[in-house]
């Protein structure tokens, strides 16, 4: 006696692709531009910001690249400032005030 065999079951599907978050690109590119070349980093970011806004992603790395890109160029001021600054003082260093004349025609004003 021979058992009929039974048609095997086809397999379950995999589960659906999940499409990547539209913004995602224009996230990490708005980050790393904020260092780079703020002005860029900041357009980057917003684009980014609404693309995932619109497809509901999460929005804090757009928001951190747009907070960077402005903050960043203010800090690099500010850290050039006190450099040439602090060079300026040094140059003054043990002079008396008064203007001075520099061996490459220019001036140095002290005090």
């Amino acid at each position: 006696m021979t058992t009929p065999e039974t048609p095997a079951t086809p397999p379950a599907p995999g589960p659906a692709p999940v499409a990547a978050a539209p913004g995602k690109g224009m996230t990490i590119a708005g980050i790393v531009f904020a260092f780079l070349i703020p002005l860029l980093g900041l357009i980057l970011s917003i684009v980014g910001l609404v693309q995932n806004r619109n497809a509901g992603q999460k929005i804090g790395a757009n928001i951190a690249g747009i907070v960077i890109s402005i903050v960043w160029p203010i800090v690099l001021g500010i850290i050039i400032a006190v450099a040439v600054g602090g060079s300026l003082t040094a140059a003054c260093a043990g002079l008396e005030p008064g203007v001075y004349q520099l061996d490459n025609g220019g001036t140095l004003t002290c005090g």
